[in-house]
């Protein structure tokens, strides 16, 4: 389990390696553009990610496959959540509480790179 202040740190690097993928790449591009990019540049600052991790939904009392798929988990404990759009809605930001609630984990970040400042396109979700 990490510290509240492991956790700081640790999104402060994957806020970097967001900050940076954007500032070569610019907005408008695809999701899944940023979502490679993004995956490289956690991966070099040596961080575990997870990239289209397949969450299941627990229903009944079962698990069942439902094509749910977290765009990459960092560390085993925090997700990402990237999108590409002209604002983020509060349905986007329901959908990463959502994860959380299904994954058991606490923390997701909403990245929206579709932004001319990368700043404005952050948002932190804690469970």
């Amino acid at each position: 389990m990490l510290t509240p202040m492991e956790l700081n740190d640790l999104t402060y690097k994957i806020i970097g390696c967001a900050y940076k993928v954007h500032s070569n790449l610019g907005p408008g591009l695809l999701e899944s553009t940023y979502e490679v990019c993004l995956t490289y540049e956690l991966l070099k600052e040596g961080l575990i990610v997870e990239r289209q991790k397949v969450l299941p939904v627990v229903y009944d009392k079962v698990q069942l496959e439902a094509g749910y798929r977290i765009d990459i988990l960092v560390n085993y404990r925090i997700i990402l959540e990237l999108k590409s759009v002209a604002e983020i809605a509060p349905i986007h930001q329901a959908q990463l509480m959502t994860y959380l609630k299904l994954s058991g984990l606490k923390l997701g970040l909403l990245l929206n790179f579709n932004v001319q400042d990368m700043k404005r396109g952050i948002k932190r979700i804690i469970l």
